[in-house]
C-alpha cells in the first residue's frame, strides 16, 4: 500500500511561522508535524510514501531524504505551482501503482485509524466531528455512504466533516482531470468527489481521533496530545537540586541547572541550557540549542530552536519561532481581564488563554510587555520598555 502525503502548501494561516518553512515542518513535540503522520502510517504497516512537495520543499527533502532513518521509503512529487489539491493529486499519477491512501500533511491521526482506512474498499473518505463544522467540508452520511459534501457552509447540515484522509484507486486520476477552477481560483479535490457521491460510491469511515492544525494556536493542543504518549528520557545532565515531576525528556548535551523545577509533560531538545531557578510548566516543548535562564517561567508553549529566554521572563500559551531573544524582564500576557476568548488579528482562537505568535529572529529589549493575542512577524525589533500589541509585520521596528 502506497501513501500519498500532501505537503506542498505554505500554510498562509500559519504566518509568520511559515515565512521560512512549510507548514508541515512546524514542530510539535519537537518533531515536524508531518513526521508524526509518517510514524502513525508506519505503525499501520505502511512503508512506501510519496510526498507532494512545493513551498519549502528543500527543508522537507533535507529532513527525510529517502526515509530510511524511519524505516520507510519516501519519493517526492514536485508541485511547482500550488493550484489546489486536485492538482496535487495529478502530480502523483505516475508514481502510484494501485490503490493508495491520501493524507493531508497537517493533521494528527492515529495509526489504528489509518489501518482501518486501509481496509475500507475505495473510494473511501474519512470523517470526523467538530463543534465548528462551517470551517470545513461538511458531509452527510447515510448507511455508511457519503450523500452530501459542502465546503465551508454557512448553514451546516451536520457536525460531521471531511477529515482529509482517503483511500482511492487509480480511477481518481480521471476524476481530477475533469475538475474546473473553483470560485477560489483553485483546482479542488472535493470537486472530483461529487461524481462518486452522486453515484453512491463514496464510503465513509469515521475516525476515532482527528485534529486539524490550521492556525498557530491549534499547535498548542496538538503539542499536548502528542506529548501524552511519551516516556521520560533524561539523556542530558540534570544537576542536584532540580525538581522534576511527570514525563520529562531532556536531550543529549543539555544541562538543567540547580533550583530549576520542571512539570511534565515537557520536552527539552539537545544542547540547551536550562536554569538556574527556571520554572517550566506542563505541555511545553523547547527546541534544540535554547537557553531558558534564571527565574524564567514557561507554560504550555512551543519554543523553537535557538531561542534565548534568559532572565526574569514569563511565556505562557504561546508559540515562539527560531532564533528569538527576550531581554531581561520581558513578559507575555495570556489572559484577558474580561476572560473572553482571545482574538488574534481579529480571529477568534476559541481559547480563554493565549499569549502570542512570534516569528523567527525577533529581538526584544529589556522589560518589554507583550499583550494577549499579539502576532509578530519575523525579524522584528523592539526597544527596551516597549509595549507590544496587535499584529506587526516582518522587520517591524519599535524604538
Amino acid at each position: 500500500m502506497e501513501c500519498v502525503v500532501l505537503a506542498a502548501g505554505e500554510g498562509k494561516r500559519m504566518r509568520p511561522l511559515t515565512a521560512k518553512r512549510p507548514k508541515v515542518m512546524l514542530p510539535l513535540a519537537n518533531r515536524p508535524m508531518i513526521e508524526h503522520l509518517v510514524l502513525a502510517a508506519r505503525d499501520a504497516a505502511i512503508n512506501d510514501f510519496v510526498f507532494v512537495v512545493g513551498y519549502g520543499e528543500r527543508e522537507i527533502r533535507k529532513h527525510f531524504e529517502d526515509g530510511s532513518q524511519w524505516g520507510v521509503h519516501i519519493r517526492y512529487a514536485p508541485q511547482r505551482h500550488q493550484h489546489g489539491t486536485a492538482d496535487a493529486v495529478r502530480s502523483v499519477r505516475d508514481l502510484v501503482t494501485g490503490p493508495f491512501l491520501l493524507l493531508n500533511g497537517d493533521m494528527i491521526i492515529k495509526s489504528t485509524d489509518i489501518a482501518d482506512l486501509r481496509k475500507c474498499h475505495p473510494p473511501c473518505m474519512s470523517t470526523s466531528t467538530t463543534n465548528h463544522p462551517g470551517d470545513y467540508g461538511v458531509v452527510v452520511v447515510e448507511n455508511g455512504l457519503v450523500t452530501s459534501l459542502e465546503e465551508k457552509s454557512k448553514y451546516p447540515k451536520s457536525n460531521m466533516i471531511n477529515a482529509g484522509a482517503y483511500h482511492f484507486d487509480p480511477d481518481i486520476f480521471d476524476a481530477v482531470d475533469s475538475v474546473q477552477t473553483s470560485s477560489r481560483g483553485e483546482l479542488e479535490l472535493t470537486d472530483a468527489l461529487f461524481e462518486y457521491i452522486a453515484e453512491k460510491k463514496m464510503k465513509a469511515h469515521q475516525l476515532s481521533y482527528w485534529m486539524d492544525v490550521g492556525n498557530p494556536w491549534d499547535m498548542l493542543d496538538a503539542n499536548l496530545t502528542l506529548m501524552g504518549n511519551l516516556q521520560s528520557d533524561l539523556k542530558g545532565t540534570v544537576e542536584e537540586g532540580v525538581s522534576i515531576h511527570g514525563t520529562i525528556i531532556v536531550g543529549e548535551g543539555s544541562l538543567v541547572k540547580s533550583g530549576t523545577c520542571i512539570e511534565g509533560p515537557c520536552i527539552i531538545g539537545k544542547n540547551c541550557r536550562i536554569g538556574p531557578h527556571a520554572y517550566i510548566r506542563g505541555a511545553t516543548s523547547v527546541g534544540d540549542d535554547c537557553h531558558i535562564g534564571h527565574c524564567t517561567e514557561l507554560k504550555n508553549s512551543i519554543i523553537m530552536a535557538g531561542t534565548n529566554i534568559p532572565h526574569f521572563n514569563y511565556i505562557g500559551d504561546s508559540i515562539i519561532g527560531t532564533g528569538c531573544n527576550f531581554g531581561a524582564g520581558t513578559k507575555i500576557a495570556n489572559l484577558r481581564h474580561d476572560h473572553s476568548n482571545v482574538r488574534v488579528c481579529g480571529k477568534d482562537t476559541r481559547r480563554k488563554k493565549f499569549g502570542a505568535v512570534i516569528g523567527d529572529g525577533v529581538q526584544f529589549g529589556i522589560n518589554c510587555s507583550i499583550n494577549v493575542g499579539t502576532l509578530i512577524g519575523s525579524n522584528a525589533q523592539f526597544a527596551p520598555n516597549s509595549y507590544v500589541a496587535g499584529c506587526l509585520g516582518e522587520n517591524a521596528i519599535i524604538r
